[in-house]
């Protein structure tokens, strides 16, 4: 627990690009997969060499680039023998074709053929050929045999026209490649998490809000996603990039996150409150823009306590709550696990460099019934690994 946790730490991966436009993205696909722990072997077919070099995949990857079945002729085997996943991107309809057929002409497809492990897409095409009702036969036989589709988008394409087809970001395709790498220990759960600030209005233009900006609790529900949890999402204000797969409801105030974690609550088995909720709010709004006119006293009361009002629910979920202190003030989360009777409290000191609000990074200590972990500072990223670590310690 007390080392960083990546999904993709000392992962192989099997990288195909064919020849699409898209085939440029690929550089900085291959940088984040290393940046995340990765290594990265690429298959590159004679059509994807039409758009970018091998030259330019070998110093990004840091390894020999294949483009020919018969230069190795063992490498249809040994490459997918020492692969953890496989990857093509971009896929183009030719590719897919291939793959969805048994066809086996080039490297690239008797790897496909030869590699028994997981498989994931990324189509990338004019949105005429995405779809064409043959090509949807053979997306559609592949997702049958367990291969995974990230993408297309719909956007401007390549040749000028508007549609599907554009290759999915190098984002989504890193998390559709964590997500099935990860083992579904969450495949019965359904989560609901909390993120991002509140906004208490003091007018129709002023409110009184806080500096979270949301990562810690999307992160959280992007990991949940990928152990295999159906997770609803409550945020408020955030422009951290929504996850894909989410139930997702959009919240302004202290109010609306209440009424909208009290309407999820019946169908969820854990309940993440990540979200940094207001604790005062205006005693009174104006509906008016409040004229600059000298001082002005704005009197405020006590916003819902969301935590405590679930905690006090004879059929509660199990529930994770964030302690975001000033100052090493553990204690006062230790109280907060007790008083408001939840499962498990996340402490963070939001004065420590590296912790707390809008940061990429957070420095916790997980406090629940049994015990305290104290972590090194470390990814958001890693911070929600280990919470769902220590969420199916206690289950089991």
């Amino acid at each position: 627990m007390n080392e960083e946790k990546k999904v993709l730490k000392n992962k192989s991966v099997l990288l195909g690009v064919t020849g699409g436009v898209s085939a440029y993205k690929s550089v900085e696909l291959i940088r984040r997969l290393r940046d995340e722990g990765a290594s990265v072997t690429v298959v590159m077919t004679e059509a994807a060499e039409k758009f970018i070099t091998p030259l330019s995949l070998e110093i990004a990857s840091q390894n020999k680039v294949y483009t020919d079945l018969y230069s190795d002729p063992l490498a249809h085997i040994t490459l997918p023998a020492t692969t953890d996943i496989m990857v093509v991107a971009p896929s183009t309809a030719n590719t897919i074709a291939k793959f969805a057929r048994g066809i086996a002409d080039n490297l690239l497809s008797t790897c496909f053929l030869s590699f028994r492990g997981r498989v994931v897409i990324a189509p990338a095409m004019n949105w005429r050929m995405y779809e064409n009702p043959v090509f949807q036969e053979n997306l559609t036989y592949l997702s049958s045999k367990g291969v995974i589709q990230v993408g297309p988008e719909e956007g401007d394409l390549a040749c000028g026209e508007k549609g599907i087809g554009r290759m999915a970001e190098v984002e989504d395709i890193i998390e559709t490649i964590k997500s099935a790498l990860s083992e579904k220990s969450l495949a019965n759960e359904k989560f609901l998490v909390t993120a991002g600030p509140t906004r208490e209005y003091i007018d129709p233009v002023r409110f009184i809000s806080n500096r979270s900006s949301g990562k810690m609790g999307y992160a959280i529900a992007r990991a949940a996603l990928r152990r295999g949890a159906r997770v609803t999402l409550i945020s408020g204000h955030s422009y951290v990039k929504r996850p894909k797969g989410v139930t997702f409801v959009s919240v302004d105030s202290a109010a609306e996150m209440r009424d909208a974690v009290h309407r999820s609550l019946p169908s969820v088995t854990v309940l993440v409150m990540a979200a940094a909720v207001s604790d005062f709010m205006p005693v009174e709004r104006s509906h008016d823009k409040i004229d600059k006119t000298g001082e002005l006293i704005v009197k405020l009361k006590t916003a819902p306590d969301i935590l405590s009002e679930v905690g006090g629910e004879n059929n509660k979920p199990f529930i994770i709550g964030f302690a975001a202190e000033t100052g090493r003030k553990i204690e006062r989360a230790r109280e907060k696990l007790r008083e408001k009777n939840v499962d498990m409290m996340v402490f963070n000191n939001v004065t420590e460099p590296g912790s707390g609000f809008d940061t990429d990074t957070n420095k916790v200590v997980i406090i629940d019934r049994e015990k305290e972990t104290e972590l090194p500072l470390m990814s958001k990223d890693a911070v929600a690994e280990a919470i769902l670590d220590r969420f199916c310690e206690i289950k089991a």
